[in-house]
């Protein structure tokens, strides 16, 4: 079970962080015309970076650390 937990923390820990900082980036920069696809709305913005922040963890997760056979 704690192995599994594991694998899961670090990629759910970067999703988090990144909503946040989407959703800090929007309200700090954000797009006051409306024309931005992603900075218009926190609900985008927090979307997008979620994503980036969980595609951004599998570099740091140690993947398959001690026996990959790719």
């Amino acid at each position: 079970m704690k192995v599994s937990l594991k694998n899961w923390l670090i990629p759910l820990l970067f999703t988090l962080g990144g909503a946040l900082v989407g959703l800090a980036y929007y309200y700090f920069v954000g797009c006051a015309t409306g024309s931005c696809a992603i900075t218009s709305n926190p609900i985008n913005s927090m979307l997008y970076m979620g994503l980036m922040g969980w595609l951004l963890s599998g570099v740091f997760s140690g993947g398959c650390a001690g026996g990959c056979s790719l």
